[in-house]
């Protein structure tokens, strides 16, 4: 089951591109909805690098939602009428999600960067419900991502 959610961020693509490749903005953006605690490597590098990642996911820091695989995949950047543009993939899987396939879309804009998220959502009887909270997720991640920017990047 597919789900894309789309923001306009008012900082360069470039930047926004920075920030996505660090855990750092991740466990920022998911807070104070979803905690992840690394497994697998025992801490997380500066930067997302092509691997995988072994996660614990807990809802609201103390209800656990069992073990996620992020699968880092790379990534493909380029110049697309003259405007940079990148997308980013994790191709994930966890206890209760048998996919989890998320994409990010950055795109140059005008006025900042268009900032997309994709992820295509498998996990048996449980996907509806699975899509509605990555909904909500999603969407607290992308507010999130709106008060970061707005804030100049302080993750204070």
């Amino acid at each position: 089951m597919l789900l894309t959610l789309k923001t306009r961020l008012d900082c360069t693509a470039e930047r926004c591109f920075d920030e996505v490749q660090t855990p750092r903005l991740l466990m920022h953006i998911a807070q104070p909805l979803v905690h992840f605690t690394p497994i697998t490597p025992p801490q997380l590098p500066a930067r997302w690098e092509a691997r995988e990642y072994e996660v614990a996911m807990h809802l609201l820091s103390c209800i656990p939602l069992g073990r996620q695989m992020v699968r880092i995949s790379g990534q493909d950047h380029s110049q697309r009428d003259g405007h940079f543009s990148v997308e980013l993939r994790d191709n994930g899987s966890g206890t209760l999600i048998s996919r989890w396939d998320h994409r990010i879309f950055i795109q140059a804009a005008d006025q900042g960067c268009d900032y997309t998220d994709q992820v295509d959502i498998q996990a048996g009887w449980l996907t509806p419900l699975v899509w509605l909270f990555a909904w909500g997720f999603y969407k607290h991640r992308q507010r999130r991502w709106q008060q970061l920017v707005r804030r100049s990047f302080s993750y204070a």
